[in-house]
């Protein structure tokens, strides 16, 4: 069969790794500290995916940039705590294992920092699967489409030729602002009826489920 991507681009947390209560209970966490009022979860886990600072502003856009820095570190310092507990989604490392044998180029597009996805790829020994990387603080947050576009440049693809995966209606806008398809992912942060409104090619309760597809139609 014929093979309809040639780009598979991933969101890392909430898609690829088991993070998204430990990044909404930080980010809890810091507002206490900071002596502000303490978003909901589910303000919380809407923010994933967005640069840190960004994503801190976001719920508090009356603070200043002084608070917003001091939230930041304190974020820093409750998720840095608990990162090394983070594991991968059952399947994750057989499937981009199995990606790149077929021939698939692979991608990272997140919002994490540089220095914190070079963590995890170090800790998780996933570095070696993916051909290249985007991060929160080297480009526009999500959903800008600089992320992708520059993965399509640097990877020579061609915006038909790639899908990105991910959890949140900020990665699946961010395709649709760089007019490439997505697939979504209902188990990370946001809503599966937000996620289905934003009408993803396919849309899967468990990461075996979004492999078995991709093994059937990508």
């Amino acid at each position: 069969m014929t093979r309809r991507f040639d780009l598979l681009i991933f969101d890392w947390d909430g898609t690829l790794a088991d993070s998204t209560a430990l990044i909404t209970s930080s980010i809890q966490l810091a507002f206490a500290d900071a002596g502000l009022p303490v978003p909901s979860r589910r303000d919380a886990s809407f923010v994933i995916g967005y640069g840190l600072s960004d994503a801190m502003q976001h719920l508090a856009p009356q603070a200043s940039t002084t608070q917003i820095a001091r939230i930041v570190e304190a974020y820093k310092h409750h998720y840095l705590a608990r990162d090394g507990e983070i594991a991968l989604f059952e399947g994750v490392q057989d499937a981009l294992a199995h990606y790149r044998q077929a021939g698939y180029q692979l991608a990272v597009a997140t919002g994490k920092s540089r220095r914190g996805l070079d963590r995890v790829l170090d800790q998780t020994g996933l570095g070696v699967c993916f051909d290249a990387t985007r991060c929160a603080d080297e480009c526009h947050s999500k959903p800008h489409p600089q992320m992708i576009e520059e993965l399509l440049e640097v990877l020579e693809v061609d915006t038909s030729r790639a899908v990105m995966v991910g959890d949140t209606t900020h990665d699946l806008q961010m395709a649709v602002n760089a007019n490439t398809a997505s697939l979504a992912v209902s188990y990370g942060a946001h809503p599966r009826e937000d996620l289905a409104a934003m009408a993803p090619l396919g849309l899967f309760d468990s990461f075996t489920e979004l492999d078995s597809w991709l093994r059937k139609h990508g």
